[in-house]
């Protein structure tokens, strides 16, 4: 359940960003999606991931 949610954020804050600051601007929106994803992936794996 926490994975779900946890994807479900991550999509909304993609989309939030995408919408509010980089609606017509295709490279620094692709960078920015990179690093957000990149930024969900590093602190999955440092707090959440179960061992």
């Amino acid at each position: 359940m926490t994975i779900v949610l946890y994807v479900i954020t991550l999509i909304a804050v993609v989309v939030g960003m995408d919408i509010l600051f980089f609606r017509h601007h295709l490279g620094p929106r692709l960078i920015a999606n990179i690093g957000t994803v990149l930024l969900f992936a590093a602190f999955y794996l440092r707090f959440l991931k179960r061992t």
